[in-house]
């Protein structure tokens, strides 16, 4: 698919599992399992998704999944797979290399969501796309490098410390236009100043949902992880993109959605849904 003068690639960076009950919150298991199964240990299935932008020599990648700098004791909590799928196959598969990527950019600073952002080389941690600038929101920068209690687990700085010591880092600090046609929307429910890049041209608009949606499952708007700071405002910021999405046919996409990567959404009574699937 394009928009503007930027090709879209969905790129798929690892499988991995989380906690059912953590990511539908007060929703019942025998409601969301209709929609997503679980195992025996009441995982449901997900990917990481990440979304390449190429607009001639200019190759922006939002969000690096996982990574693969985990001991095995967090892989098999976590289930993470990377080797039949990683960040760096999958942009292969392209015909791109990691020297390619340009941008990086952060919708925010949780594992799954940058642990690509660096690999490990000979014992030490490296940027995995040495020529790229890494775009995070400050807000969330200082939220990750003094977490809660509640969030510590979920922020892991060799994700980001190298990338800050060879001064790779570009901080957002406002809703802007960092590159032509890509608007910068701030979400606050999920986590402190998460960024949510908005791609659009006259006739198409493309919302990366990150973890305001993660899933297809979670259209409905009451239907936010038990992860969520402040619960509520995740469902306001849900209803404001939906007021903006559902009369310009915006396209939603995915980021941990194991079948679906994109879909547009109709209104049913109260109920907000999958209109139809898109594939980019």
């Amino acid at each position: 698919m394009k928009i503007a003068d930027y090709q879209l690639y969905p790129v798929i960076t690892s499988n991995f599992k989380l906690d059912g009950g953590a990511m539908f919150g007060i929703i019942p298991k025998t409601l969301w399992e209709r929609k997503i199964a679980s195992d025996r240990l009441n995982r449901i299935q997900m990917v990481t998704r990440s979304l390449l932008l190429v607009n001639g020599n200019t190759k922006i990648l939002i969000d690096t999944g996982n990574g693969d700098k985990w001991t095995e004791k967090y892989r098999k909590i976590y289930a993470i797979d990377t080797e039949s799928v990683s960040i760096e196959t999958s942009l292969a598969d392209l015909g791109f290399g990691a020297e390619d990527i340009t941008d990086v950019i952060c919708t925010h600073l949780h594992f799954d969501h940058i642990g690509g952002n660096t690999k490990n080389v000979n014992g030490k941690t490296v940027p995995t796309f040495p020529n790229a600038n890494y775009w995070m929101s400050k807000v969330n920068w200082n939220t990750a490098n003094a977490p809660s209690e509640k969030d510590r687990g979920s922020f892991v700085s060799d994700d980001w410390a190298v990338l800050a010591e060879n001064g790779m880092i570009k901080f957002i600090g406002k809703e802007t236009q960092i590159f032509p046609n890509i608007d910068i929307v701030f979400s606050h429910g999920h986590t402190p100043g998460m960024i949510l890049p908005k791609i659009f041209d006259d006739k198409n608009i493309l919302i990366y949902c990150a973890d305001l949606i993660p899933t297809s499952a979670h259209i409905p708007l009451p239907w936010v992880m038990a992860y969520d700071v402040q619960p509520t405002v995740t469902i306001n910021e849900k209803q404001q993109v939906y007021k903006d999405a559902l009369p310009n046919n915006w396209i939603l996409f995915f980021e941990h959605d194991f079948n679906i990567t994109a879909c547009k959404i109709q209104l049913d009574g109260k109920n907000y849904q999958i209109k139809n699937e898109v594939n980019l």
